[in-house]
């Protein structure tokens, strides 16, 4: 028996990028050996073992056929007689093909160590087509090593685009694609993630409503669907690392008209209907759905606050759960900002946008109020409801004189 660490703790140790994750494979064994020494086995369509200590995953080596659709359409083949190499083949990336030993020594077959050093993504053989999931995953690492300056190989590129035009992505489970989505947000480029799905056609079988506004285009306006939802994209991925955020403001222009852009407005509830309708078919986290529904809603009032009423603010201010944790205000005006700035200077305005320090400025004013002296003073109930909310839209029409 022979253990190897493999995968991505591999790739990431070579270029010095940071990791947690460590990933082993067994060669040379059967289960119960691994069960004796106290491994916990948790795999079911193949067997995966958590070290008794560490809880690091360990797998044995396996190989696969391709027996039906989707990326669960796969029969997998366990046993001593399995090699190493025989495992490494069946991975998505040369980059992700390579194993160490208990020496440090690398072993790479596929020439992962090459494409590692010209910063190329490419695919290990042509069973990469087999598994719809690799487009997603291609398209995280692109978003992960971006910045680093890596690219897709184009004759991966083409076998996502092949995958595409198959219609295996439509086997893929929507947790799975979420699941993916979500890591890919996290990266340090995640525009870079749906630009990827974007070029080998799959944006419009996964996120259909953002494909179509990648598609619109105004020569009159100088607007480019696809450069201004990445770019404000980009922007609020400088300034928050939360998914949730990133995410939301790719609904900053899901109102975008087929006609002419911004002229053809759709209503905000039927914005509201089209990211409803994309939650419930990917099974998004209500986090992430009522955060996004919150900054479509109240995202034109932000740009607009010196012709509101108190009210109005203040209704917002409660809607977006400002009071509950001061965190969900700061989110919206990342989203807010992000959108406003690259608006701004698209129309060549380089203006600083400072809408956002203004309502932090009149939260931090409203928490001061003391409901404890409220009660002592004889207020309970609605009535100290009433007072509370009498004296918050006293400050925000204060702040807006």
């Amino acid at each position: 028996m022979k253990v190897y660490k493999v995968g991505g703790a591999v790739r990431d140790k070579l270029i010095d990028y940071p990791f947690t994750d460590e990933d082993w494979v067994v060669v040379g064994a059967e289960p119960k050996e691994l069960i004796d020494k106290g491994f916990i086995q948790v795999g079911v369509d193949f067997p995966v073992f958590l070290h008794p200590e560490s809880k690091d995953e360990y797998a044995l080596a396996r190989s696969e056929r391709k027996s039906g659709r989707g990326y669960k359409g796969f029969e997998f083949f366990t046993g001593p007689q399995v090699t190493l190499k025989q495992d490494l083949s069946r991975r998505d990336l040369t980059v992700n093909a390579m194993a160490e030993d208990c020496d440090g020594k690398i072993i790479d077959p596929y020439g992962g160590q090459d494409d590692l050093s010209k910063k190329i993504l490419r695919h290990v053989s042509g069973a990469f087509v087999e598994d719809p999931l690799r487009v997603l995953r291609v398209a995280r690492f692109a978003a992960r090593y971006h910045h680093l300056g890596f690219k897709v190989a184009d004759e991966t590129m083409i076998l996502m685009t092949n995958i595409t035009n198959s219609g295996e992505l439509e086997y893929l489970s929507p947790e799975r694609v979420w699941l993916e989505t979500e890591k890919a947000l996290k990266e340090r480029s995640p525009s870079t993630y749906l630009e990827t799905l974007y070029k080998c056609k799959a944006l419009t079988k996964i996120f259909p409503e953002i494909s179509r506004v990648f598609d619109l285009a105004s020569e009159k306006d100088k607007i480019d669907g696809k450069f201004l939802t990445l770019s404000i994209l980009n922007y609020a991925a400088k300034l928050d690392i939360d998914a949730c955020t990133r995410f939301a403001v790719l609904f900053s222009n899901i109102n975008l008209g087929s006609q002419s852009i911004p002229s053809n407005m759709k209503s905000i509830d039927e914005d509201i209907e089209v990211i409803n309708n994309l939650f419930d078919r990917l099974k998004v986290p209500n986090r992430y759905r009522n955060f996004a529904i919150n900054f479509i809603k109240y995202k034109d009032l932000y740009h607009s606050f010196e012709n509101l009423e108190p009210q109005i603010i203040l209704d917002m201010l409660k809607n977006i759960g400002a009071f509950k944790k001061a965190e969900n205000l700061e989110k919206f005006i990342y989203c807010c900002e992000a959108e406003a700035q690259i608006i701004q200077k698209n129309k060549g305005d380089n203006k600083v946008y400072g809408r956002g320090a203004w309502l932090k400025q009149v939260l931090s004013q409203i928490m001061l109020i003391n409901n404890k002296e409220l009660i002592s003073e004889g207020y309970s109930g609605i009535k100290l409801g009433k007072e509370i909310d009498r004296r918050r839209k006293k400050i925000i029409a204060k702040s807006l004189r």
